[in-house]
């Protein structure tokens, strides 16, 4: 459960207030010690060559390891039932490293079409410069997963449910795809957390999330964890993180361990908020289309069912008035904030063809589902009265 006693196999509430974590044995601190340090000393000569030649243990340089750093990884890896954990300085340093660790030139890449816009990106401008190829595809659409496997595959890149459509893969299949063809399975677990999805279970290789959100849960850091199923895969991604840099801070470490004491409560709190503001959305006359997998209908109930443990907090809709129409609603709200991000406690709402994935050419957006009307709420912990007041007297006035 803790440092100090793994005997006992805890709920993932207690988990995420213990896992990593022990009171300080020098002055007995409850609250894990924030290492704010750049290096650290060595007793002598000899342990400083031993450490870097990895033949003892111990601290060096943070940006190659930190104690508070290395709470938070065992606390994630702990969440998600991985081996181990490397914390980044942002969802897309892990995103980046992932890639960078794992393909090589002449691989090929099948991705999620519906997934956050940098991830996509990122593939199509630049690693295709080196030699990567990608395909993206509507991996909730097994047959068009299947179809998009060539003989260099060696990445599948999923998010699930996905940004922003919420379409949900069914994660044992695509596990099953891609080690068929040789390849890993990476899964962004952000819009779940480990409160509601462990892909771990279903043959995932790699999780990542963007700790920024549901993690953290208080739009006061940025950061990224990659989690791993397995030791070797560990080796082969950490000295990458650590020659590209893109590592974590002690202090953003320190308050996304903080955040995660009370990621079960918010994720559900949220969650519960999220189903009373669907079923209001679906109910309304100037609401087109709701995309929530809460809702009965959704195209992927019976995969939800299987491995997710609940729909989550992330809405998307579409209005009858069309982008016009999204505007004033995104604009009218009084307690919604128009921001992007998403798994704060507050709740926020944005325009994703504008903003998140203003990047994508519009072609590929409206072929990921991505339309020129969508909007989408990631809905926080506030009173839930007043969060369907505030979004009825928004949908109202469009009529």
């Amino acid at each position: 459960m803790t440092k100090h006693d793994k005997s006992h196999k805890a709920s993932i509430d207690t988990l995420c207030i213990h896992a990593g974590q022990a009171p300080d044995p020098v002055f007995g601190s409850v609250a894990p010690p924030i290492y704010q340090t750049s290096t650290f000393a060595f007793r002598s000569t000899d342990q400083g060559a031993a450490r870097f030649a990895g033949s003892e243990p111990g601290y060096i340089y943070t940006r190659m390891g930190n104690p508070t750093i290395a709470m938070l990884e065992e606390n994630v890896a702990a969440l998600e039932g991985g081996v181990a954990a490397l914390a980044a300085a942002t969802g897309m340093a892990a995103v980046s490293t992932a890639f960078f660790a794992l393909l090589s030139q002449g691989d090929h890449v099948v991705c999620s079409a519906s997934v956050y816009g940098p991830s996509r990106v990122i593939l199509e401008r630049d690693f295709v410069r080196f030699g990567v190829s990608a395909s993206f595809v509507d991996t909730s659409d097994l047959v068009e997963l299947k179809r998009a496997f060539t003989p260099r595959t060696r990445l599948v890149f999923i998010e699930t449910p996905a940004n922003p459509t919420l379409a949900v893969t069914d994660l044992s299949a695509a596990a099953e795809l891609a080690h068929a063809a040789g390849a890993l399975l990476v899964v962004d677990n952000t819009f779940m957390s480990p409160i509601l999805q462990r892909p771990f279970r279903f043959g995932a290789d790699v999780v990542l999330h963007s700790v920024t959100k549901f993690l953290n849960g208080h739009s006061d850091v940025v950061g990224g964890i990659l989690v791993f199923r397995d030791e070797a895969l560990l080796k082969r991604v950490r000295p990458v993180l650590f020659y590209l840099g893109g590592t974590m801070d002690p202090h953003q470490a320190w308050l996304v361990l903080r955040g995660i004491k009370t990621l079960a409560m918010r994720v559900r709190a949220a969650q519960e908020n999220a189903r009373a503001c669907a079923a209001l959305l679906a109910g309304h006359p100037a609401v087109a289309e709701v995309r929530y997998p809460g809702l009965p209908g959704h195209p992927q109930a019976a995969v939800m069912a299987r491995q997710m443990e609940g729909p989550g907090s992330l809405i998307s809709f579409e209005l009858k008035g069309g982008l016009p129409a999204g505007k004033r609603l995104l604009e009218g709200l009084k307690l919604a904030a128009l921001a992007v991000s998403l798994g704060g406690v507050e709740t926020l709402i944005q325009h994703p063809a504008s903003m998140t994935h203003a990047a994508m050419r519009r072609e590929d957006r409206l072929a990921a589902g991505i339309t020129d009307g969508l909007v989408r709420l990631s809905v926080g912990c506030e009173g839930r009265e007043d969060l369907l007041a505030d979004l009825k007297q928004g949908l109202d006035a469009l009529l």
